[in-house]
């Protein structure tokens, strides 16, 4: 799932992200996207979500989230969720005016019956895939913007995304990166994964919220992730077509992930 639709006409597309992920294995999502829409993507291409042994999902936004309980309703769910810490705090973004729910739309009794594990650093859910989390936040440039809030027992709070996590795929030539929003900073996160392995980040896909940053930050920040060893840039949902362009003149292989795009790793 993705916000842009597929050439394929027989899918539909909404504001949200799900990646469908098989290895010898396993078979898992990252991410459940905002509804049930993905359920039926999944259908429509063939894709039994019943053998699912596994869901990582990346943070706790509606849109990466909300899914779940779709998937759960419809009993599609497996027994086994990695999420991060702080992922049922409630999230809200304010407009200067009113408060907006983000959040996930379920608690922790929703998921009492599942061998839930909360990711903490380095955390292997399966055979060379790993979710990460815990980013230094050493990017001045890479801020969460004021209007990203969490609701705690002491009031509102700005939201730190301490529970956003990725994926490392660990490959024989080096580690892709699968990412949901990236709200600590795609530079951030990509730093921490990089320093994990011994090996090169040759490739990131999914979302990399650079869709408000300017040029300056672009450039500097597609400029490190290939002396990080980066060859590849699949970007979708909140990343921005400029984020692509400037990809493209930085010399990298890249494209626009869309509904029901596949990748063969």
């Amino acid at each position: 799932m993705d916000n842009k639709p597929s050439e394929n006409k027989a899918l539909v597309n909404e504001h949200g992200l799900s990646f469908y992920i098989e290895s010898e294995s396993v078979r898992m999502l990252f991410d459940c996207s905002s509804g049930s829409s993905a359920i039926y993507n999944a259908h429509k291409l063939g894709i039994d979500l019943a053998k699912l042994d596994l869901v990582v999902i990346s943070h706790s936004h509606y849109d990466h989230a909300a899914g779940y309980r779709d998937l759960e309703e419809a009993s599609l769910a497996p027994g086994k969720l990695f999420i991060g810490s702080g992922f049922f705090d409630k999230k809200y973004a304010f407009d200067g005016a009113k408060y907006i729910d983000l959040s996930c739309g379920f608690d922790s009794s929703f998921v009492s019956g599942k061998d839930v594990v909360i990711v903490d650093g380095k955390t292997e859910v399966a055979k060379g895939i790993y979710a990460i989390s815990g980013y230094e936040r050493r990017s001045s440039f890479e801020t969460i913007p004021d209007r990203f809030l969490k609701l705690t027992p002491d009031g509102f709070v700005k939201d730190d995304f301490s529970d956003e996590i990725c994926l490392a795929l660990e490959m024989d030539e080096g580690i892709v990166m699968i990412c949901g929003c990236s709200h600590p900073g795609i530079l951030n996160m990509a730093r921490r994964v990089h320093g994990l392995f011994d090996k090169p980040l040759i490739s990131i896909y999914g979302g990399t919220h650079l869709n408000e940053a300017g040029e300056e930050r672009l450039s500097a920040t597609i400029d490190e992730m290939k002396e990080m060893g980066l060859r590849v840039a699949g970007l979708c949902h909140c990343s921005g077509d400029r984020a692509e362009e400037v990809c493209s003149l930085k010399d990298l292989s890249g494209c626009h992930l869309a509904v029901g795009d596949t990748l063969f790793l």
